[in-house]
């Protein structure tokens, strides 16, 4: 017919072995088709003695609804996503405010997500700034413009390198455990202990591990920058010989301290949306060990994706002309 033939398997039909009859027998006309509905359209079957044929013959138009099907549940769950994350963010807002304020919980949100990733930052950005002047070096000597490598390794860095790059780390680093850490009490029902306690989860759980982030990853990103202009000055001055003096120089006239300071409300944005994700997966992890496995995963996919679409809008924003 029009359609593929072939092996159709899976929980759709119970397959019985190969037709094949075990003595010789009259020939006789096989019995018609029997239409069967499947997940993936209409499945033509032939009864026999022995089980089911493994031959198929299916609908042209079965693999467009699943395809329909597909984008459809992928368009609901991320609409479903973002309306709980803007629902989680405005809990957020209504309780940061109240008290009893608990400065030992956010100190140790610090700690967890600052401290603890300061070295996979610094890493980062030590390498980021010595790739970048070696690659800079490279286009501008075919000008003669090696000067002005200093002037793109830190405007590169301070706007746009340096935040992205400290928020994706930490959002691999903070935000898959604040995911992992909250789906765990949820599927344990820590969680629900804290209602019976008349503990709101949101005030006890989630405002210190927000409030951490958009704090801690300024500090970070400072670090990262300060690092990365260092990394690429080394390579720049000690390996490819460029005037020290010279590299300084320029590097003065072209940046401004509104370079920074646009980075850093970068970088605020940046940790507001990896905690808010990350809570919000985690929070409504569902599903035992694989729930949560499942609700991590998420969070830093989302987290990574929405921090490079905040970082166009912020751009377009801060630096578009």
């Amino acid at each position: 017919g029009s359609g593929v033939v072939g092996v159709w398997g899976g929980d759709d039909i119970l397959r019985g072995p190969p037709c094949a009859p075990s003595r010789p027998a009259r020939r006789a006309d096989p019995p018609p088709p029997i239409p069967v509905p499947t997940r993936g359209g209409w499945a033509r079957l032939s009864l026999c003695h022995r089980g089911l044929t493994v031959r198929a013959e299916f609908a042209p138009e079965g693999y467009a609804i699943v395809i329909v099907e597909q984008i459809g549940r992928l368009s609901l769950g991320m609409l479903e996503a973002a309306g709980e994350m803007g629902v989680l963010l405005f809990d957020l807002t209504r309780w940061l405010p109240r008290r009893p304020w608990r400065f030992r919980s956010l100190l140790r949100q610090i700690e967890v997500v600052g401290v603890n990733s300061t070295f996979v930052v610094l890493l980062t950005g030590l390498f980021t700034g010595m790739v970048l002047a070696l690659q800079s070096y490279n286009g501008f000597a075919r000008f003669g413009a090696e000067s002005l490598v200093g002037t793109v390794v830190a405007l590169s860095v301070l706007r746009e390198l340096g935040p992205v790059l400290a928020g994706l780390m930490v959002t691999a680093r903070a935000g898959s455990l604040m995911a992992a850490e909250l789906g765990t009490m949820r599927v344990t029902e820590q969680i629900d202990a804290l209602y019976t306690m008349a503990v709101n989860p949101t005030h006890y759980l989630l405002v210190p591990r927000v409030v951490a982030a958009v704090i801690t990853l300024p500090m970070l990103v400072i670090l990262s920058d300060f690092i990365g202009i260092l990394g690429g000055y080394l390579v720049a001055v000690k390996l490819l010989g460029i005037n020290s003096t010279l590299y300084i120089n320029k590097t003065i006239q072209f940046v401004e301290f509104s370079d920074m300071a646009n980075g850093l409300i970068k970088s605020a944005v940046f940790g507001l949306v990896l905690s808010v994700v990350s809570c919000s997966f985690g929070f409504r992890a569902k599903g035992g060990a694989a729930g949560v496995g499942r609700a991590t995963t998420q969070a830093v996919v989302y987290s990574s994706v929405l921090i490079l679409v905040a970082d166009y809008i912020l751009t377009s924003l801060l630096f578009g002309r």
